[in-house]
This record gives structure tokens, sequence and C-alpha cells, in this order.
């Protein structure tokens, strides 16, 4: 047990040492349970709110009205909250009320069987209402009594039966699956920050192929990301894309990405070809065509991922992913002071990344990836040189402050990133002579 696992049994034993009922609770009983290390710890009591922060020095009521305390200790922090039952679900987020009930009734509230079971930290048992011991060693996504009843209650389960399904690798229960479909039409009756922190988790986990697999297959996909969807059936040249539609390889690019990618070469993979439905032609000769489609495909991710509520310098990093997705193939051509500026760009290493995974996932032809790693390792010293000359420079040279300034400056890193100066004094003697002062 790692320290953070200590520190909760300690919870634990405070709690029940002041003689309340307390267990560790939820994701980290199924995980530990699977053999996994939990991400964190959660802990579930029958001692009230304010009992809880009459015992532990540190504190923070995040929910207290809904039980739940955060104990810190150090840096670390664990959520305790009281075994309750809930109201009516009036907003597909929040119960309208709760009450302060037993360890069976908090378990049967909860979305899943397998995220529904306390367990003894000191002992080792675990205490299971709800049949999720047998659905683990099933690899089964159960909802807990009525599928509906449980979705209704919040939108979101919907997203998390999905992504759950896809890191352990287990399957939807039918009835649970036929519920999620039934609904789907609804999952947006939440707030899109939500959809876009599950839709990043599919993505960074280590799943995302699957996942996006189970999005399309419980009808999600095309609520959510419907420009995804689009991607279905959608042809390509056989000669470039000989692994079949845009949605084939989009797939195949997820399948690549490891647990603990970032989220913005997560989604620069699912989103580098979102334009290509829209672009799709066919020439006289046959060859289907998408003119235009990097251009238009960051115009369409940048405004997908600012809909899911991710940052701005995320969108951003998409939108030039997408952009510029292709443009590894024009560098052999490139003049060296166009090349050195590429390589130098903030976000190149997930660009080399994207066309390396989009090769892979097409006709595995490297040789574009492999020239830029190739000159990036020649010219590491010279991709970023230090800047010769400034502002204030060209001004005490004779020049008038305003736009020249720039352009002047960016004629001057030209020629200094394809080698004509490299001192000070060669950039003086080079500004003079062809802008004059």
């Amino acid at each position: 047990m790692d320290d953070r696992g200590r520190v909760a049994t300690d919870v634990v034993r405070r709690l029940r040492a002041a003689g309340y009922e307390t267990y560790l609770a939820g994701g980290c009983v199924r995980d530990r349970l699977l053999g996994r290390d939990p991400g964190d710890f959660d802990v579930a009591t029958a001692a009230p709110p304010e009992v809880v922060r009459k015992l532990f020095r540190r504190t923070v009521a995040v929910g207290a009205k809904f039980g739940v305390i955060l104990v810190l200790d150090g840096d670390a922090q664990f959520e305790v909250a009281t075994f309750r039952s809930d109201d009516a679900y009036v907003d597909g987020r929040r119960p309208s009320a709760v009450h302060f009930a037993t360890a069976e009734k908090d378990a049967q509230r909860r979305d899943f069987t397998i995220n529904a079971l306390f367990q003894d930290p000191i002992s080792g048992e675990v205490i299971d209402f709800v049949g999720g011991q047998a659905d683990l060693r099933g690899g089964i996504i159960r909802a807990i009594g009525d599928a509906g009843a449980r979705i209704a209650e919040d939108r979101l389960r919907m997203l998390r039966a999905v992504r759950f399904a896809a890191r352990f690798g287990f399957r939807i229960e039918p009835a649970t699956h036929a519920a999620i479909v039934a609904a789907a039409p609804s999952v947006t009756d939440m707030a899109a920050e939500r959809i876009g922190d599950e839709i990043v988790k599919m993505l960074t986990e280590g799943a995302a192929r699957t996942s996006f697999e189970l999005l399309a297959a419980t009808a999600l996909l095309d609520v959510v990301l419907p420009e995804v969807a689009a991607m279905r059936g959608v042809e390509q040249s056989p000669d470039y894309h000989p692994e079949g539609d845009v949605w084939t390889h989009t797939l195949l690019l997820l399948e690549q990405l490891p647990s603990g990618v970032s989220e913005s070469l997560a989604l620069g993979c699912l989103l580098h070809d979102v334009a290509k439905p829209r672009c799709q032609g066919r020439r006289e000769d046959g060859r289907i065509t998408f003119y235009g489609h990097p251009d238009v495909g960051a115009e369409m991710a940048a405004a997908i991922v600012q809909r899911l509520k991710r940052s701005r310098e995320t969108w951003e990093r998409v939108a030039y992913l997408v952009r510029s997705h292709l443009r590894l193939v024009q560098a052999p051509e490139m003049r060296l002071s166009t090349l050195k500026r590429m390589l130098a760009e903030d976000g190149f290493d997930e660009l080399l990344e994207l066309a390396r995974i989009d090769a892979l996932a097409s006709n595995k032809d490297l040789q574009f990836v492999d020239f830029c790693e190739r000159r990036r390792r020649e010219l590491a010293a010279a991709v970023r040189p230090p800047r010769l000359l400034g502002g204030d420079d060209l001004i005490a040279m004779g020049f008038a402050p305003g736009p020249r300034l720039g352009e002047v400056l960016r004629a001057l890193e030209t020629a200094q990133l394809e080698g004509e100066v490299t001192t000070r004094d060669d950039a003086q003697a080079w500004v003079r002579e062809r802008f004059g002062a």
C-alpha cells in the first residue's frame, strides 16, 4: 500500500475509533480489486459532516449539504462522504435533497455495480450489496437497479459507462447498453465542461480507439461529436489510404495513443481529418480529393474544442496541429530559413508525433518524418539562433519607429537562418546595404 493508501486507512481508523461505521468506497476499491493503483481514495462513513470536521484538523466543506467533506493531509486530500440516499434528480446531475442513511442505501444510489463496493482497509473484507464483485470478475459494466433511472439522474453516466468499459476492457450489460442508446439524444442536457472532461479522459487513458467505437455503437458519438461521426463511410484514395475510409483511418490513429498522452495531441489525432467529409471531391480520373481540408479542419477543430470547454491554449494548439499536419511533406523542398522556423515552432514536437502516427495509420511512409528528425538534429544549434539586432538597435542606426522595423527584423532573421549573416557587425552591414537608414 502506498502513502496515500496508508493515510486513507488512518482516516478510516479515526472515524471508527469515534464509533462510526466507515469504509473505503467506490473507485479505489474497484481499482484495488483489479490490481490497479487507485487514482484517489474515497471514504464513506456513518459520521455526519459536522463530526468529520471536528475529528480532523484540516478540512474543506466542498459539499456539506450532500455530506461530503475533504480531509487534507499534507498535499493529499481524501473525500469523506456520509452514507446517504438521494431524492429525485431535477437537473440531471444532483439530487434535490439527500438523507443520511445506511451503507446499503448508499451503495444502491451509485451508478454502476463495480463502483458501489466498500472495503475494510484493515481486514481487507469487501462489502458488496449490489453484485459488483461478480461483475468485476465477469468484466461487465452494469447500472444499479433500473438503468434508465440511473441515467436520468445524471446524463454523464452514459459517457462514464463507455469510458469504464474501454479502460477495463469490459462489456456494457445489454439492459444498460439499451438504456444508453435510448437516452443518447439527451446527453447534451448537461454542462459542456463535463462532456469535455469525459472525452479527454477517453482519449488519454490508453483506450481511445475502443472508447470511440463504443461511442459510435451507443449512438452517443452522433450527438456529442457529430463532426467525427460524419467521417464514417467517407472514402479515400486507396494508394494513400489502403486502410479504408476516414473513420477507419482515425480509429487507427487513436489506437496508437498511449495512456498519459497530452490532450492537445490526442485531440489533434482525433480531429486532424475532421474536414474531409466537407471537403471531399473527385477528379475526372476518379481520384478522391480533399482540397483545403487542413485549413477548414483547423477552424472546425478550434470550434469543437471550444465547444468542449477546453482551455484557449489547448484549442489553439489543436488548431495548429490540424492546420499543419501535412506540412512535413513539403519540408525537403523548403528554403532553409522556412525549415528552421518550422522546426522551432512551439508545438512542433507534437506535430512531428502526429505526422508519425498519421503515416503509420495509412501508407506507413515515414520519409518526411525521418527527414525532419534528421534535419532537426543537424541544425539543433541553428534552429533558434540568438537575435543579432533588435528594434532599439535599428532606431540607433537611424530607422524611424514604426511598422517598418518589424519588416526589417523579419528579413534579417531570414538572412540569419539562411546563414548569410552570423555576427552583429554582419547584421548591421546587411541591413544598411538592403534597407538604408
